[in-house]
């Protein structure tokens, strides 16, 4: 694109040369790190049906906003990148209608594996901005210490049913990130 102010304070333009052009500057890439447990338990009383409608709505908000997104699942017996660190496209629309439950909660690695791979991101991409999103209902038996997510972050909890141990927000105090039940997300 011309820099018409900068040409003209050169003079009179008469040839190509003669104009300034402006550089392209971008703003600071943002990147949507998004870990979602989808553990056996996350399949009581639709939790996770109501998190993949959040999940969707999200990535459209990203591909709006044409923000990268990084997406983890943790079920079975280990962690699983599904994206890492592209633009949002259509692809996680079909990843998320075949998303389901079941198994493990390999929560914890998840969060060590994230926490590793944001550090390592961070030198890579030193002036990108990074938020974190974790959606789950807490429902690990036990954990001794949560790795630091160095980045601003929510986590949604999506516990639902009569019983609820409410661990997820303790999780969230612990990972010093911010907490919200899945019913208090207003839809947009």
């Amino acid at each position: 694109m011309v820099d018409w102010v900068q040409t003209l304070l050169g003079g009179r333009p008469r040839q190509r040369a003669d104009l300034a052009w402006k550089t392209r500057q971008s703003a600071a890439q943002e990147l949507w790190l998004v870990v979602v447990d989808a553990s056996a338990s996350t399949r009581r009383h639709q939790a996770l049906s109501d998190a993949k409608g959040l999940l969707a709505q999200l990535f459209e908000d990203a591909y709006s906003q044409r923000a990268r997104v990084a997406v983890m699942t943790a079920s079975g017996l280990a962690p699983q990148w599904q994206v890492s660190g592209s633009k949002a496209s259509g692809a996680l629309n079909d990843w998320l209608q075949g998303l389901g439950a079941g198994g493990g909660t390999p929560l914890l690695e998840a969060l060590q594996e994230v926490a590793h791979w944001l550090g390592l991101r961070r030198k890579q991409f030193p002036e990108e901005q990074q938020r974190f999103l974790l959606l789950t209902d807490g429902r690990l038996k036990a954990w001794s210490a949560l790795p630091a997510i160095d980045c601003p972050g929510l986590l949604i909890d999506i516990e639902r049913g009569p019983i609820r141990l409410g661990r997820s927000r303790q999780m969230a105090a612990e990972l010093k990130v911010e907490y919200l039940h899945i019913d208090g997300v207003q839809p947009v």
